[in-house]
């Protein structure tokens, strides 16, 4: 069975071009990532071709020695294709396919190939079309005879609706079509999102670099049955499910899409509608896998993108992963409020949803009330949707003394009046 997985996985080399505003190990890193994605897309990487230069080659990306030497490696390993570690212009893609003759694809086509593998509802099918098209917009010239039949392999896939060989216009058409298409979508999703704000729960994102865990953690708290595996990008679209806290408050807590390191400027703006759900959070745990060790530039990347969506003035409570295999070097962000977890240790769990019900605490409005036993639909509610720290009857008032917190603009604050100043 191996064997036959393994035949069906294309050879492919990769190239990297390490400029001078990139450090060693940083590059290193970009380069395992490279891999990894690369895996994650069902090929095996046969070699890897590295250079430094102080920037990129305009005609062919890297220098003409390093180009010579990649011919010779394609000519003795035959690969299916090459992937280069950035976005090649459309020139430099054209220029490379024309001497090596193989298919060549850049770091941006292949997050976009393993986005269109992932995408499982309407609305990520299309934005992953969406960014494919404005990301071939321009180089229709650019890859000629590659373009003249939709193929199988790396780079290649997509939801398979559009034929890419059509002309400019034509996409065009269908990059306006998708637009308005997910223009409802959008529409859709937020009348969801004006009825989850009714409900007035409490709202919790999960956010992260890929591969971090969240989708693990989310599966543990909610017993949801989200996508989960090692692999990058293994959740593409959103999802949200209810939680319990420790005082059995049900607060909403959704998974969302993994961020990576130079994500293709097409993928931020199509995927921004997706990660809308962060700016409705009122607090966002951010995992960090702490066994990588780039966790240091995951953890940056994700904060860049955060700016990015204006959601930084978020509560943000740091969930540094897989502490079971952290490194002894390991160091956690001075500014990062944090827990270390491992997400399949149960009392590590309830230790974070802990520290979650409290942080949600800090947001809500504190109340103590005296309830007549026969106001049993308002006891109901406050069970349901307020955080109860104390419910006991007294029985020579023949009163519920309720303890707890609610939200600040929930409707059943009117209500809580009423009863305030019973004593």
């Amino acid at each position: 069975m191996n064997n036959t997985v393994d035949s069906l996985k294309e050879k492919v080399i990769l190239a990297g071009c390490q400029l001078q505003t990139m450090d060693d190990e940083h590059f290193h890193y970009s380069m395992e990532e490279l891999a990894s994605l690369t895996k994650t897309a069902n090929g095996e990487v046969l070699i890897q071709l590295t250079q430094k230069r102080e920037r990129p080659h305009p005609a062919t990306y890297i220098g003409k020695g390093k180009v010579d030497e990649l011919l010779n490696l394609v000519e003795d390993l035959s690969p299916d294709i090459v992937i280069f570690n950035d976005e090649l212009s459309p020139s430099q893609l054209r220029n490379l396919s024309a001497i090596l003759d193989v298919r060549i694809i850049d770091r941006t086509q292949l997050i976009l190939d393993i986005f269109a593998q992932r995408a499982k509802s309407k609305e990520g099918k299309l934005q992953v079309e969406l960014a494919q098209l404005q990301y071939l917009l321009p180089r229709l010239t650019g890859q000629g005879i590659a373009l003249s039949r939709q193929g199988g392999g790396i780079g290649t896939r997509g939801p398979g609706e559009t034929q890419l060989e059509t002309d400019r216009r034509h996409i065009r058409n269908r990059i306006n079509e998708i637009k308005q298409q997910l223009a409802a979508v959008v529409r859709h999703r937020n009348r969801y999102r004006e009825r989850r704000k009714k409900n007035q729960a409490f709202q919790i994102a999960l956010v992260g670099y890929t591969n971090a865990g969240k989708s693990t953690i989310f599966n543990r708290l909610t017993t949801a049955g989200s996508y989960e595996e090692n692999l990058l990008f293994a959740t593409l679209d959103p999802m949200t499910r209810k939680v319990l806290l420790p005082s059995t408050y049900q607060a909403l807590i959704t998974d969302t899409v993994g961020f990576i390191q130079d994500l293709p400027t097409t993928l931020v703006a199509a995927f921004r509608s997706t990660l809308e759900e962060v700016k409705e959070a009122d607090l966002i745990l951010h995992v960090v896998d702490s066994s990588n060790e780039d966790y240091s530039n995951h953890e940056k990347t994700v904060y860049k993108l955060l700016e990015q969506l204006e959601v930084s003035d978020r509560p943000i409570l740091t969930v540094y992963n897989k502490k079971d295999l952290t490194p002894a070097s390991f160091v956690p962000s001075p500014s990062a409020d944090y827990v270390k977890i491992t997400a399949f240790n149960e009392a590590d769990l309830e230790m974070l949803l802990t520290k979650v019900e409290t942080i949600a605490k800090d947001s809500m409005k504190q109340y103590s009330i005296l309830v007549p036993a026969n106001e049993g639909r308002l006891i109901s509610q406050l069970k349901t949707e307020s955080l109860i720290e104390k419910i006991e009857f007294n029985e020579k008032r023949e009163k519920y003394e309720i303890e707890g917190f609610v939200l600040p603009e929930h409707s059943i604050n009117s209500q809580l009046e009423k009863f305030n100043g019973e004593g």
